[in-house]
């Protein structure tokens, strides 16, 4: 019986490789749901500081303009801003809309790492 420790040998090997294997496609997975969550948080807060912004200079702005042109054309200014307010929110929606799109990249890199597995096993069922 000289083979079986030979063929328990290479089945522990083969069982620690996998192991190995596993342990690094976790840690992966791991790694782009952090960074998924970092980018969506990250995303959030831009979008909150940015509206937070630009309400409190619109807001300045507009007291600012209507008493310049209080005795003249207040009307004017008010419909003019109005109109700017309404180009610049629909903009900002627009560019807000592009970063949704484009989207996040979570687990690309452990779908390719599983692909390439896939291959060097043989396994070639989609």
């Amino acid at each position: 019986m000289p083979e079986a420790p030979g063929l328990l040998g290479s089945i522990k090997r083969l069982l620690a490789t996998l192991s190995e294997v596993a342990a690094t496609r976790l840690e992966l997975l791991s790694n782009e749901w952090q960074e998924e969550r970092l980018r969506l948080l990250q995303l959030l807060l831009f979008a909150l500081f940015a509206v937070f912004s630009l309400c409190m200079a619109v807001l300045l702005l507009v007291f600012f303009l209507v008493v310049l042109f209080w005795d003249e054309h207040r009307l004017t200014v008010l419909a003019v801003l109005s109109v700017g307010f309404f180009i610049t929110g629909g903009v900002l929606i627009l560019m807000l809309q592009s970063k949704l799109r484009s989207g996040s990249k979570l687990f690309s890199a452990s779908l390719a790492e599983l692909q390439k597995d896939r291959e060097v096993l043989g396994d070639h069922h989609e």
